[in-house]
């Protein structure tokens, strides 16, 4: 799984063979520029979603709740239901642990699919005190692990695990019946995402620990355009060709 947020992006993840395509909430940091993903409205992940399901013929897209849109069961359903509406995604990703369980529950028994989210949740940053790894503790990892259990029995299809310890993540994924995915959370889990920002090198800003460029997109960027900007300011831009007469 990796994110994207527009068209053009979101096919060529499609035709390099990725199984699921995530509109992340994490469009608020690398498309819009904010801190925390707290800003990103409704309105906005409707509108990327969108252009990213347009862009696919094959993978799964999945799009995020952003904060303050699934508070309660009621709320997510109208919220999950405008997504699927207005974009044609598939499913729905929401953030939390035990609390989220009879919100999922509720979409699920209308018929929309959700992901979960546990461990490192960005929407709860504030809460959380700031980003760092989770299940460190016993009494941690018993959270961690009956949170998963109670979205599992809720009816979620997958569960994210961000930034989990290693080993804890490993046992999750042992006990559960369905994929988890991870994100900093070591190799033992069912499937992988990333940031695709992160994934590229497209990025002003230093990317996570865990994520590991496979490009320097942002360099070739930078140099293209500073070569283009050379040449105009030199008048060296070449000038279309005359058509020949006769």
């Amino acid at each position: 799984m990796l994110t994207a947020y527009d068209y053009v992006t979101a096919a060529l993840l499609d035709q390099a063979g990725v199984d699921i395509i995530l509109v992340g909430d994490s469009l608020a940091n690398v498309v819009l520029g904010y801190e925390t993903t707290l800003p990103v409205s409704l309105d906005d992940m409707i509108r990327h979603a969108a252009a990213v399901y347009r862009g696919t013929s094959r993978a799964l897209v999945v799009c995020d709740l952003p904060f303050g849109t699934a508070t309660d069961p009621d709320t997510a359903l109208r919220n999950a239901i405008d997504i699927l509406q207005q974009t044609g995604c598939q499913a729905v990703k929401i953030e939390g642990g035990a609390s989220a369980a009879p919100i999922i529950a509720r979409l699920v028994e209308q018929g929309i699919p959700v992901m979960g989210h546990i461990g490192l949740t960005p929407q709860a940053v504030h809460q959380l005190g700031g980003y760092y790894r989770h299940g460190k503790s016993d009494h941690a990892a018993d959270r961690l692990i009956a949170a998963a259990r109670q979205l599992q029995e809720a009816g979620a299809f997958a569960i994210v695990l961000e930034f989990i310890v290693p080993e804890l993540a490993a046992e999750i994924t042992r006990i559960l019946d369905i994929p988890t995915i991870g994100i900093g959370s070591g190799p033992d889990c069912a499937g992988q995402v990333l940031v695709i920002n992160d994934l590229i090198g497209l990025n002003v800003r230093p990317v996570p620990s865990f994520a590991k460029p496979k490009a320097d997109i942002a360099a070739i960027i930078r140099q293209a355009v500073g070569e283009y900007v050379t040449e105009v300011k030199a008048h060296t831009v070449s000038k279309p060709k005359e058509p020949e007469v006769g």
